[in-house]
């Protein structure tokens, strides 16, 4: 990953191969220009004050994800100024937010792939802002090549590598708060791009057996205590609903569990992922068009699993428990057919209409396993309904819960991580749908309102009296189009970074 460094020097005599800096939209009293942010005022007085208009004369407008490049000034060790869009101007006396900064340092860093060093002038007025640039830095530079042929480097026929350096002006490397803030947003953009790598790694690498030995070997490095239960552990336990979505395939499912406790914990959440290595639909197999994405069925465990790494990296004062449910839907003759009854490890048994909903039945049996260790809170991560994306898009993921308070304690969390959410309902009146005149239940109900239908069908295996949000990322977990922001094309973390931002806040007492 890039390396990241606070400093304090002058912009003119840093040796980089750029220098970064922010400009925003124009304001009401300068409608239309480009208004050179806070952090590039030595750059500014190096072209005698008209920066601005030399970035106007080059088409500059400072909107939201805009790139221009330009000469440095004479005197200048680098070369190159990168002038990066943050949108619309801040209100006075605030501060760009967070996220603005995170997507300008995420687009300039994706820009500047193949450079060695750059140095980032971005407006930085506090210990919080400086997080979010080495946030976006670290998460923009991401890129996935493990599968691409490197070539020759001195032909230059090489894939070009992530930016190498960054280093955050206007940072305060002897402070505190500052050292802090950076390595925490190493931390966890470290594990969210692995989670990333995780969703990008073909199906033919990484089948439930290889997902479960990349747990392992991350546990033991961080110190988290791991339990994988493998087929016949699962059918001794009565997993029915993981066997029954694995039966398919040639790969055996798994169930893996990730505990990492803290000596001053006062609150316990667990975190269940779907962790679908790949996804057919089984015998109701999915049409032509539906199965080239999907390696990122399994996005949600990826997620967990890089949130419960990243709160044992952190050290944060909550016990965190991370429950992979990890499988791949495939048809065969032992695969599950619709029609077929399977016995959960709740011992509930649900009807298999459709072999394509088969999320929902793994993270049925790994939600009442983590139920049973009665945690003070439970959210399930899956990329679970294309209602979903649907009704919220690609970008956004739903929030569903059977607390009201808990749900907004979520989107709280992801707002603040800067993880677009939406609060989705529960309707009663959608559970008469998933009736059986067979079994307990069925997994499918009506079709209009799917995502909902699903998260009512989750709810079922929730522990009495166990607070509990599900979020359905369909959406954001895959980018099938271009980058954006720090987004890169393909798998995104989505949810890593409000799980851990979760985790925090119930490390902070906030759990009721």
């Amino acid at each position: 990953m890039t390396a990241l460094t606070l400093s304090t020097a002058a912009v003119a005599g840093l040796r980089a191969d750029a220098i970064v800096i922010g400009v925003a939209k124009g304001s009401a009293s300068k409608p239309g220009g480009p208004v050179v942010a806070p952090g590039a005022e030595a750059v500014d007085q190096a072209y005698d004050g008209n920066l601005a208009g030399v970035l106007e004369t080059l088409g500059a407008s400072g909107a939201e994800g805009e790139v221009t490049k330009l000469p440095a000034p004479a005197g200048f060790k680098a070369p190159l100024v990168l002038a990066v869009g943050l949108g619309a101007q801040p209100q006075e006396d605030s501060g760009y937010d967070a996220e603005a900064l995170r997507k300008a340092a995420g687009v300039a860093a994706r820009a500047l792939s193949g450079t060695k060093k750059a140095a980032f002038a971005l407006p930085l007025t506090d210990a919080a802002d400086a997080a979010a640039v080495a946030e976006g830095v670290l998460l923009g530079a991401y890129s996935f090549d493990a599968y691409k042929d490197q070539g020759d480097a001195k032909n230059g026929k090489n894939a070009k590598a992530p930016l190498g350096e960054a280093a955050l002006l206007g940072g305060k490397p002897r402070d505190k708060a500052y050292k802090a803030a950076v390595e925490r947003a190493v931390a966890v953009s470290e594990e969210l791009n692995r989670a990333r790598d995780l969703v990008n790694t073909p199906p033919n690498d990484l089948n439930p057996e290889a997902f479960a030995a990349v747990a392992q070997t991350a546990a033991k490095e961080h110190g988290i205590k791991v339990q994988v239960l493998d087929e016949k552990a699962l059918v001794k336990g009565g997993y029915g609903g993981i066997l029954g979505v694995g039966a398919g395939s040639a790969s055996g499912p798994r169930l893996v569990k990730l505990s990492y406790t803290s000596s001053k914990a006062k609150k316990h959440i667990a975190l269940v992922g779907k962790g679908i290595t790949y996804d057919s639909g089984g015998i109701s197999l999915k049409p032509a068009g539906h199965n080239e994405t999907m390696k990122c069925d399994m996005s949600g465990a990826a997620a967990v699993f890089a949130a419960v790494v990243a709160a044992a990296r952190l050290g944060l004062e909550v016990n965190v428990t991370g429950w992979l449910a990890l499988a791949e839907n495939m048809p065969s003759g032992s695969a599950t057919r619709p029609g077929d009854v399977l016995r959960m490890y709740s011992g509930k048994t649900v009807e298999v209409l459709n072999t394509d909903a088969e999320g929902r039945l793994v993270l049925a049996d790994a939600l009442w396993a983590a139920s049973q260790e009665k945690p003070d809170a439970v959210v399930d991560v899956a990329t679970l309904t294309g209602a979903m994306v649907l009704a919220l898009g690609n970008r956004t993921f739903g929030i569903m819960a059977n607390d009201d308070a808990f749900r907004a304690l979520v989107q709280e969390a992801a707002e603040e991580a800067g993880e677009p959410a939406w609060p989705m309902p529960l309707p009663e009146h959608l559970r008469k749908g998933m009736e059986s005149s067979t079994a307990d239940i069925a997994n499918m109900g009506e079709r209009m309102g799917g995502g909902l239908v699903a998260g009512l069908f989750l709810r079922e295996f929730v522990g009495e009296g166990i607070t509990w949000a599900h979020l359905d990322i369909a959406g954001p977990a895959f980018n099938e189009g271009g980058p954006f922001g720090y987004t890169p094309k393909g798998g995104t973390g989505s949810a890593v970074r409000t799980l851990v931002r979760l985790a925090e806040r119930a490390a902070a007492g906030e759990l009721s």
